[in-house]
């Protein structure tokens, strides 16, 4: 996917927000700042930009100093900050303008990050399919209760991850990788599209759901670069690597029973070893990945 998970993935591993945004440094290879242009302009959605933002954030990778959040709270990114993305990727601002950018972000709840005061959730009781979506539901509404805004921003997120999960499980058809399964729902579903552009690009956007379901250990998905990537799409004559994706730092943690959900995108070759994606509506095309413990091949169906 054409998503500025990757710019903040780049970021994360050139920029150090510490006690000021201007402590931002380096600077960041031109095609990453396309990636911030596409959000500007729409290719990419705004939900896309801020999930991937606050999980690198949650995840450590972008160090911030605390934040406080403002009861004038927000439903969607500003309009100065969309701007900023698209500044940022042609030049007319710095780096550290960006983040600053971020950081609004997180002041007006749309991005939290953990206090120092973790919040406890229960285990869950083994259920039957049939009650676990009420029981994921009432999960959501105890977060309301919690009267730390970071705390109870962060505990509905991760309720609200729990039912998209197990939405998303309930449509899909699972693919074993070894101890992994891979959960893909289908073209239509949200977050999965073919699109032709006017100019005949063609679009793959693919959202699948992984879950360590095999293994008391925790285990990974690598994709360090579109040259490099235990992951692409084939037609059977041609191999097409990716133009985008959320892989932070080159992996997906998988711990013993969790889920995650990553998105792929295959387009246009933004460089760094990319391949442009072309469609055929006569040939089958497979989402494919291979890594040490297990291979997985899925039918995308795209005709």
């Amino acid at each position: 996917m054409k998503t500025t998970v990757a710019i903040i993935s780049t970021i994360a591993l050139l920029l150090v927000v510490t006690s000021s945004v201007s402590s931002a440094y380096a600077d960041v290879p031109a095609w990453v700042k396309n990636n911030a242009g596409w959000w500007a302009d729409g290719t990419i959605s705004e939900s896309e930009f801020i999930s991937g933002v606050e999980f690198l954030i949650n995840d450590g990778i972008i160090n911030v100093p605390p934040t406080t959040v403002s009861s004038e709270t927000s439903d969607g990114v500003p309009a100065w900050v969309k701007n900023n993305a698209g500044w940022w990727a042609d030049g007319t601002i710095t780096d550290a303008e960006f983040v600053n950018g971020i950081q609004h972000l997180m002041s007006i709840g749309l991005i939290s990050i953990p206090t120092s005061e973790t919040v406890q959730v229960e285990a869950k009781p083994a259920i039957s399919d049939s009650s676990e979506l009420g029981l994921l539901q009432a999960q959501l509404d105890t977060c309301s209760e919690i009267k730390q805004n970071y705390d109870r921003l962060n505990c509905e997120r991760s309720a609200k991850y729990d039912i998209t999960a197990y939405n998303y499980k309930m449509v899909a058809k699972s693919y074993q990788a070894g101890p992994v399964t891979f959960y893909w729902s289908g073209l239509e579903t949200d977050g999965n599209s073919l699109e032709i552009t006017s100019s005949g690009e063609a679009m793959l956007r693919l959202r699948i759901l992984v879950e360590n379901t095999g293994s008391s250990k925790i285990e990974s998905l690598f994709c360090t670069g579109p040259a490099i990537c235990n992951y692409d799409v084939t037609n059977g004559d041609t191999d097409f690597k990716y133009s985008g994706m959320d892989f932070t730092n080159g992996q997906i943690i998988l711990k013993p029973g969790v889920s995650k959900i990553f998105n792929m995108f295959f387009g246009p070759n933004i460089g760094g070893g990319g391949t442009t994606f072309e469609y055929d509506s006569g040939k089958d095309y497979y989402f494919r990945g291979s890594e040490s413990y297990g291979s997985v091949s899925i039918p995308l169906n795209l005709g």
